[in-house]
């Protein structure tokens, strides 16, 4: 019997998405409760195709949005991330960190206590709940421009609980970024105290680098109007002996570059992942 062309199209997009949809990573939204910050904040939990499949636990990346962005920015601007989830079999979280929280605990406003939040609330939320590999050798935390700044800040003062930490496009340099729209002015406060803004930034962070040591990469492109801070980065771990990944390449401060970025830094854990547990 033949089928007419239609027909047979019909059938083999049905049996595609069915074969998709019976391996395929699955997407939680969930609310997490902050103590520091007496409030309710939410995530976006991304579990590999396997996850339902069996009771195996799995490593987790921690991926932190930029400025004026929020929890949803990596799945819906990169729904690819749920293939690169299913490729490298592990947990992706996407927390809020407010439309500029610089993942940092404020010292002037009490409300603003995000370093806490992510690198301390999250964490213990998420292994509660999901099958984790409960180690620092299985967690890692990255982040674009905003959250570039969040993850190496991160990475580096609570190298206890990260094993690695990574960066695309880095907003690193707070005391240069104290123009008002950024709002970094007011969760830092006197813009001519430029060691306190050094202090939370990872020029001042690098200066006591980890007793146990941390798998790092920096990523950014040329064409980036900050690309010279990830450059003042990578320059400072050179002088100071620090290891580190560090990537340069065609490219602007854009989703086009992150959507690209995010591969090879989820291969770089995964590598990491493999190489520890």
């Amino acid at each position: 019997m033949k089928l007419i062309p239609a027909l047979k199209s019909l059938i083999i997009t049905v049996i595609l998405f069915s074969s998709a949809t019976l391996h395929a990573a699955t997407v939680d939204t969930v609310t997490i409760y902050s103590n520091s910050m007496k409030k309710n904040i939410k995530a976006v939990v991304i579990k590999p195709d396997s996850y339902d499949q069996g009771k195996t636990s799995f490593p987790t990346v921690y991926l932190l949005h930029g400025h004026s962005g929020n929890y949803m920015n990596w799945i819906t601007r990169v729904p690819q991330i749920k293939k690169m989830v299913d490729d490298y079999q592990l947990i992706v979280v996407t927390p809020d960190g407010a439309f500029a929280g610089w993942y940092i605990n404020s010292p002037v406003d009490a409300t603003m206590q995000y370093e806490t939040f992510i690198a301390k609330e999250v964490p213990a939320y998420i292994d509660s709940k999901y099958r984790t590999i409960k180690n620092r050798n299985a967690r890692a935390i990255t982040g674009l421009s905003m959250g570039g700044h969040g993850g190496l800040y991160l990475g580096f003062r609570h190298a206890y609980d990260f094993g690695a930490c990574g960066s695309m496009s880095g907003a690193f340099s707070l005391e240069h970024i104290t123009a008002p729209q950024y709002g970094v002015s007011r969760l830092i406060g006197d813009t001519t105290n430029k060691e306190r803004y050094r202090e939370h930034s990872i020029f001042k962070q690098m200066e006591t680098y980890p007793k146990d040591s941390i798998a790092i990469i920096i990523d950014c492109g040329r064409e980036d109007f900050i690309f010279q801070m990830s450059q003042r980065v990578h320059d400072k771990m050179v002088e100071l002996n620090i290891p580190h990944d560090y990537i340069e390449r065609p490219g602007k401060h854009d989703w086009a570059y992150w959507r690209n970025a995010i591969q090879y830094q989820l291969l770089f854990f995964r590598n990491y992942f493999d190489r520890k547990l």
